[in-house]
């Protein structure tokens, strides 16, 4: 009906001034930080304490059953150590390790695919019982009972792409020890800011590590990290230019073409 679509084209057109608000807000908020810091360097972000985010939560995994530690009284060794006197490895919330990140990773994907089906269907009913001449007293005349009905159908598809990737991060970044869970596992974090002139670097890191795969030199591989967060970024003048404008990307979105 003509009527619908005024209601929809006022909902459509409500959602689109919302998100317009939303971004001119948000667009506002950032422009006046960014001409804040005219003629300055991006600040650095405070050093805080990670678990006392309003975003942070604790890790749940699944947890194997409590194991009762052995102790051996007439041992000057101590199992899991390292060090005769003392394991200079983290083992409690609060202690350092570093994260060793060496990622060269190269990926080529090429795919086509092609796909056609023709389909054609034919019903006819020359005889039903004598009945077939009484099929025009309810059906066109001109109804030929032996080819009643006729279907027929042409699909094709056709498709291609191809990925080419080439990553290299090579980089250390320190991270604490902010939870260790029931089976002795430990959840890291840790950033990183640099700023060289007025770009500054960010790197963050996360996730639950064995304290087996914790070397003597107190490093561990970030291929050895469960549920690992590594992110490497940044932020000032040069990202800024790089960065599209924030009407771009809100009719990127919405624009369907």
């Amino acid at each position: 009906m003509p009527g619908n679509h005024f209601p929809i084209s006022m909902r459509h057109m409500a959602l689109v001034a919302s998100l317009i608000g939303a971004t001119a807000l948000l667009s506002g908020c950032n422009a006046m930080k960014r001409l804040s810091e005219v003629g300055e360097a991006p600040k650095l972000s405070s050093i805080d304490n990670p678990t006392q985010s309003e975003s942070y939560r604790p890790v749940s995994l699944p947890m194997p059953a409590p194991q009762v530690a052995e102790s051996n009284p007439n041992s000057l060794w101590r199992s899991g150590a390292r060090s005769f006197f003392k394991d200079q490895r983290a083992n409690q919330v609060g202690d350092i390790l570093t994260v060793v990140v060496d990622m060269d990773d190269n990926a080529a994907l090429a795919n086509t695919t092609e796909r056609s089906r023709a389909n054609a269907e034919d019903l006819g009913v020359p005889n039903l019982f004598g009945l077939e001449s009484e099929f025009t007293k309810v059906l066109p005349e001109t109804i030929d009972p032996s080819a009643m009905v006729g279907l027929s159908s042409n699909t094709s598809n056709k498709g291609s792409g191809t990925l080419d990737r080439n990553e290299a991060i090579n980089l250390r970044v320190a991270a604490i020890v902010i939870q260790v869970l029931p089976n002795g596992n430990y959840v890291i974090h840790g950033r990183q800011e640099i700023r060289v002139n007025s770009e500054v670097r960010e790197v963050q890191i996360a996730g639950v590590i064995r304290a087996a795969d914790i070397t003597s030199a107190n490093e561990v591989q970030y291929d050895k990290i469960a549920e690992a967060r590594i992110s490497y970024g940044g932020r000032g003048t040069i990202s800024d230019v790089q960065q599209p404008r924030y009407g771009s990307e809100v009719l990127d979105i919405i624009l369907p073409f």
